[in-house]
């Protein structure tokens, strides 16, 4: 009697071949940024070589936002981003979080325009959750950073 062995739900799909996997994730750094690398490239000295622009609405922009990040809403875009963004400046987008498509729109606006863009992963929500500082229409303001996103007793995470 022969038996097929069972294969898990992970494998049922085969893993992509090694070029093509690696065609894929370097295409997926070329269109997506890491918050902590954000927030290092922004923390160092002289200019990071792009702006961070906020998509959301006024109020939530208000609520809280990356400092130095540029608010422009994704549906104004069109109109406003000549006069707000240079063309030779890639652009990071970020938008509530995980759970918002709002950087991808707003991402695709400006591509759609003629500008680099990049996709900050994670958006706001996890800027705040790795306890970088944000700033608020009362100010300047920190939470501590959560052990389950961030590294506790280290500059970063190693990755």
């Amino acid at each position: 009697m022969t038996t097929t062995a069972q294969v898990n739900a992970v494998l049922r799909t085969p893993p992509a071949a090694p070029a093509a996997a690696a065609a894929y994730f370097s295409a997926s750094l070329a269109f997506h940024a890491d918050v902590s690398d954000v927030a290092s490239a922004i923390a160092a000295d002289g200019d990071p070589g792009f702006v961070v622009l906020d998509s959301r609405s006024t109020a939530s922009w208000d609520q809280g936002h990356v400092p130095g990040a540029i608010h422009l809403p994704t549906a104004l875009i069109s109109e406003q981003a000549e006069h707000l963004l240079d063309r030779s400046v890639p652009v990071v987008t970020y938008c509530w979080g995980p759970g918002c498509n709002g950087a991808t729109r707003a991402a695709l606006a400006l591509a759609q325009l003629g500008y680099q863009v990049k996709e900050m992963l994670g958006g706001f929500e996890y800027w705040v959750r790795e306890g970088f500082p944000y700033e608020t229409w009362e100010g300047p303001a920190k939470k501590e950073a959560d052990p389950l996103t961030a590294p506790v007793d280290a500059e970063d995470c190693g990755c």
